[in-house]
């Protein structure tokens, strides 16, 4: 079967992986993505989380699939290649170039922004491997508001952006992203975003979850409300199920419903 969607792009936690639901990732989701594997159709895990988190996580699932690539960090691309992932080597080795550098012009402004949240906030920020400036709020609400600050910020050096899911959030270079990942991806294996289906929940979604990447947009019913907004106005599918059901549900309307 020649099928329409030859890439289908997900999100982990949230869109696909539910914490605390046992399984972690439904039978359903796990039973489509093996049949559309086994017809050609490539699987990319598109996460926030760093290579040993995801491992993890998908270790304590016990699922019977792999993806076929990964985009980490919201940046790093990896191919699955002999039972092990292999990084792209010169699109990581760039990106990390760009993160030095752009950290490297930020790093004299950061103990103002730290005091900015620490006067007004009871909030944790910290540094990591990925960004020096890392934010875990106590709420939603502060989390937002922080939020909105350092958009501020980064409107004054070029090439800066805030990375938020929840009470989480980091600062990182906007030519790296879910889209711009996925959209390298697509490149090297030649297929064309009209043969792109995208799944995602949270804020740190919307940079892939767009017309200009996937020709199919998925949401699901756990997925906050700027999320399943941005896919109405797009004509993608809010499907009326959680994490990975909704996602399934989402793959079979474009594969066997009207859109």
């Amino acid at each position: 079967m020649n099928l329409p969607i030859k890439i289908i792009s997900t999100d982990f936690d949230g869109t696909i992986f539910a914490e605390f639901e046992n399984p972690p990732i439904s039978p359903r989701f796990v039973t489509l993505i093996r049949r559309l594997q086994a017809q050609g159709v490539k699987w990319v895990i598109n996460t926030g989380r760093d290579m040993s988190g995801l491992m993890e996580a998908l270790a304590r699932s016990q699922v019977s699939i792999q993806p076929d690539a990964l985009v980490l960090v919201e940046r790093e691309i990896h191919f699955h290649h002999d039972s092990r992932y292999v990084g792209h080597d010169e699109w990581n080795h760039g990106c990390t170039a760009a993160h030095e550098e752009l950290f490297a012009r930020i790093h004299p402004d950061l103990p103002r922004l730290r005091k900015w949240i620490a006067d007004r906030y009871d909030a944790t920020v910290y540094e990591d491997d990925y960004s020096p400036f890392c934010l875990l709020a106590r709420h939603t609400r502060d989390a937002e508001a922080i939020h909105n600050y350092l958009d501020e910020y980064c409107r004054t050096v070029p090439n800066l952006h805030v990375v938020r899911n929840d009470v989480y959030a980091r600062l990182a270079h906007n030519g790296y992203d879910k889209g711009k990942g996925l959209a390298e991806i697509a490149r090297r294996w030649r297929i064309s975003r009209e043969h792109i289906l995208v799944a995602g929940d949270h804020l740190n979604d919307l940079p892939m979850l767009t017309r200009d990447h996937a020709h199919s947009l998925v949401t699901n019913d756990n997925a906050v409300e700027p999320v399943k907004t941005t896919i109405r106005q797009q004509n993608g599918f809010v499907s009326q199920l959680s994490h990975a059901n909704g996602v399934a549900d989402g793959i079979e309307n474009y594969l066997f419903g009207k859109q």
